[in-house]
Order: C-alpha cells, then structure tokens, then sequence
C-alpha cells in the first residue's frame, strides 16, 4: 500500500550552490553528504531534511528548460517575506504568481539555479477547494 511520497531528487551543476538555496534560503538541515562515505548512487549526492521532507541532490545535468512543474511547501503566510527576503539574497529568481482569487492561499514561486521551480505556498487542499465550490467533493474522497 502506498504511504506517502518518500523523497524528492533534483539533479543540478552545482551541488553546494544547491546546499545554500535549501539550507540558507529555505532553512532545509543538510544531513548527508557523499563525499564523506564513498559513493552509493550514480553520482556525488547530498541529503537535506525541509519540512519533513527528505529532499535529494544530485550532481549532474540539470534541466535545459523551465517548466511550471514544481514541488510546494506549505508555509504561514506571515513568513512569506522573509522567505522571498532570504531567497532574493541567495539571487534567486521569481517568477509571477498566477492569478488568484480570494481565499485561495498566497504563493511564492521561485527558480533555483538548475531551471527547478519551487513554490511556497500559504493555504491547503480543503481551503481551495471550498474556493472553487467544490468543499464537499473533498469530504467524499476522504471517506472513499
């Protein structure tokens, strides 16, 4: 039976470039590094823990194009500054949030320097749904 999503891996150029967008940009905890144990994997890789997420790099050839494909974390909406403050430091890159109604939850979203979109995001499934009038059709898949 399926539990959950385990872990997320990008591949990037740089990987301690990578290090300080997650851990002094997004305040991810570093927690494994290759070049310390020999290498288990297809190439050098480091382990980061954000928001109780495993999060995976991997030395490599990273994406050519950008995309709206992208991984969010949840975030109060009150930190959304400090974050975008942290990240423009870093010299991140923003890109324009879609459009949005109200109640739907705040958004961040930014590039990291490998072409992977990122996304913080200040609201839930359940807020959105009840957004677009929909609330219900959420309570039905919880009980399925």
């Amino acid at each position: 039976m399926l539990q959950g999503i385990s872990h997320a891996t990008f591949v990037v150029a740089d990987l301690e470039r990578m290090a300080r967008f997650l851990c002094e940009g997004l305040g991810a905890r570093e927690i494994y590094d290759s070049r310390a144990t020999g290498e288990f994997s297809l190439s050098r890789e480091k382990f980061f823990e954000l928001g109780g997420v495993w999060i995976a790099a991997m030395q490599g050839e990273p994406p050519t194009a950008r995309s709206y494909q992208h991984l969010a974390f949840a975030v109060n909406e009150d930190d959304l500054p400090r974050y975008e403050c942290r990240l423009r430091a870093l010299g991140a890159e923003f890109r324009e949030s879609r459009p949005r109604i109200d109640g739907e939850g705040a958004s961040l979203y930014f590039y990291d320097f490998d072409n992977h979109l990122f996304e913080l995001h200040a609201g839930t499934l359940e807020q959105r749904l009840a957004r677009y009038g929909r609330g219900a059709d959420l309570a039905q898949l919880v009980e399925a």
